[in-house]
């Protein structure tokens, strides 16, 4: 169910704040019509730290109803709090989504133990099936391919979006946890390694701005056509080091607002995009054909 291009989508918001629904509309058709395989709703790239339980809840009603299963809905409903963790998890279940993304949690530094008592606690009460996510660089704590493989003995937890990179870990954990287990690369520059080593697709924060090449991308990867995989990545390499300019979701949000997707809003501590910065997305955007370089900026 979980595999190829699936976006890490992000949240527009209005200037007052609010999350803009009228964009989310507008961003969500455009996945359906351009190829992505499913969505990630709240993630981290979806400023899910800034939102709150009636929002969040909001946001999953909205996207649910408008994908109205034509593809799958992914619910990023990690905490911190494996009780919080717990209750956003019942909660997405509830409003339909079809799984969640639950990154281990951060700040804390939990044990291999503590993480795999999180997750099992998590799964044991999920209504929906759970996918893993490990992303040392923003929780401090690596989810070792050991632990992974003991979740993977869990009806419910099917999958892990691994972004810890390194070599040979997609590897260990495909043999690890066995070819139905879901691994998916939580990196978009490294996606296709991470393919070739025989992850099943991508969560992807490019695929925001770019859906139907990262979708054309996994497909191709997925028929183990590497001359045209390696052709489709060479032209994304600018989009993702333009994307990493920054701290995520700061320049993909940028890029949208260029191309008139959503506003520029993002929610504190996120500031927009820094000026010098504008230039370089803007040109990457031109070069891939996303906007014309001569417009209003």
């Amino acid at each position: 169910m979980f595999n190829g291009s699936i976006v890490a989508l992000v949240t527009p918001f209005t200037d007052a704040g609010s999350v803009d629904q009228a964009a989310l509309a507008r961003l969500v058709d455009f996945h359906l019509e351009r190829g992505t395989d499913a969505l990630v709703v709240a993630g981290t790239t979806g400023e899910s730290a800034t939102l709150g339980r009636d929002e969040l809840e909001a946001l999953l009603t909205a996207v649910v109803q408008r994908v109205d299963g034509r593809v799958p809905v992914l619910a990023g409903t990690g905490s911190v709090s494996t009780a919080v963790c717990r209750q956003q998890t019942r909660l997405a279940g509830g409003l339909g989504v079809d799984g969640v993304l639950v990154v281990t949690p951060y700040y804390v530094r939990p044990t291999q133990a503590g993480l795999e008592a999180h997750f099992l606690a998590v799964a044991d009460d999920s209504p929906v099936p759970v996918m893993l996510y490990n992303v040392p660089t923003r929780t401090a704590v690596d989810m070792l391919p050991t632990t992974v493989e003991a979740l993977a003995a869990h009806p419910r937890i099917v999958g892990i979006k691994e972004a810890a990179g390194g070599p040979g870990r997609i590897e260990e954990l495909r043999a690890r946890c066995g070819a139905e287990f879901a691994v998916l690369s939580g990196d978009d520059a490294s996606c296709l390694n991470a393919m070739k080593s025989g992850a099943d697709g991508v969560i992807s924060v490019a695929a925001n701005v770019a859906p139907d090449l990262l979708h054309a991308l996994c497909a191709a990867a997925a028929e183990q056509d590497w001359v045209e995989a390696d052709r489709i990545d060479q032209r994304l390499r600018p989009l993702f080091a333009a994307l990493a300019l920054e701290t995520n979701p700061i320049p993909v949000k940028w890029a949208l607002f260029e191309m008139k997707r959503i506003g520029p809003a993002l929610r504190l501590p996120m500031t927009p995009l820094s000026p010098d910065l504008r230039e370089p997305v803007r040109r990457c955007l031109d070069t891939l054909g996303l906007i014309p370089l001569n417009q209003d900026s």
